[in-house]
């Protein structure tokens, strides 16, 4: 390796060190990503560190029913005898999957129209941002609950509800950021010098965004598994016997408050995940500097 290739390298690895420092010295980001590096752990080796994994299914164990938290059920047990601990790490699977299926499609889609309609103008302007005008009128729950109850309410058409609109916010974010750049001096250099279109897109336009994706995405997270909550709790979600955390919340609220354990405790991991989410997305935000993500 020469000399000059070293250099590169070297600032790299000098910003990436600058990068990790500050990170590294701000609580509230250090809290988040601890949360949500122990919610993707727990949801990964779920059928490792839960004690009773065949509780998932359609288990029946009417002599453990109602049972408190103790050592032997550590979140007590439900209304047919299954553990919550158990069934609230599964449930966690669940709703982190929802949120990375779905912001994995919107995202995507969103940056890719933000990308054309902000570097091309014009009509194509105009058409992506009314498109994205009249879907942004909707509100994302209101949406989600006319699709699920349009179709039948599995995990999959919770995955489409909820995708049906969550790309209009990126799209509207990447968009802001291209017409701010689209006239800068390093994007009229690149088009004199003959670059192509899609080159000045990814290459030149996108790095720059990436900060405020990555924000946008942390924060929507905990958004995505609160909405997939509700369409649960709301019976238009996922169904049992798959643990859902939404579900666990709806079925414990019957039998509060004496049994409080099977709604409060499934109820207390939606907000844990959402937490550490946005703590996460907090910190990438002073991090990366990013002064507003709409």
């Amino acid at each position: 390796m020469t000399q000059t290739s070293l250099v590169p390298e070297t600032r790299r690895l000098s910003n990436a060190y600058r990068n990790w420092y500050r990170f590294s010295r701000n609580p509230t980001a250090v809290i988040g990503a601890a949360i949500v590096f122990l919610c993707i752990f727990a949801a990964l080796f779920a059928p490792f560190i839960t004690p009773y994994p065949e509780h998932v299914g359609a288990v029946v164990n009417f002599r453990a029913r109602h049972q408190p938290p103790s050592l032997t059920f550590w979140f007590g047990t439900d209304n047919v005898g299954r553990d919550i601990f158990t069934r609230t790490i599964y449930g966690m699977r669940i709703s982190l999957l929802l949120a990375f299926v779905v912001l994995g499609t919107a995202v995507p889609i969103g940056t890719i129209l933000g990308l054309l309609a902000g570097y091309f103008g014009g009509w194509v302007e105009t058409v992506i941002m009314r498109v994205t005008d009249i879907a942004l009128a909707l509100p994302p729950l209101v949406m989600a609950l006319a699709v699920a109850a349009v179709l039948s309410p599995d995990l999959v058409n919770s995955l489409l509800a909820i995708a049906a609109l969550w790309w209009t916010w990126h799209t509207r974010l990447i968009y802001a950021i291209t017409k701010q750049i689209r006239t800068q001096e390093f994007i009229e250099a690149a088009e004199t010098l003959g670059a192509s279109k899609i080159h000045i897109l990814f290459r030149e336009i996108l790095p720059n965004c990436v900060s405020a994706i990555a924000v946008k995405t942390s924060l929507d997270c905990g958004f995505v598994i609160l909405v997939g909550a509700s369409l649960s709790f709301l019976g238009l979600g996922i169904q049992p016997p798959t643990p859902d955390l939404g579900t666990m919340v709806a079925q414990g609220a019957g039998f509060l408050p004496d049994f409080w354990w099977e709604s409060v405790l499934p109820g207390l991991a939606i907000l844990f995940v959402a937490l550490g989410f946005n703590l996460l997305g907090d910190g990438l935000r002073d991090l990366f500097d990013v002064q507003e993500v709409r």
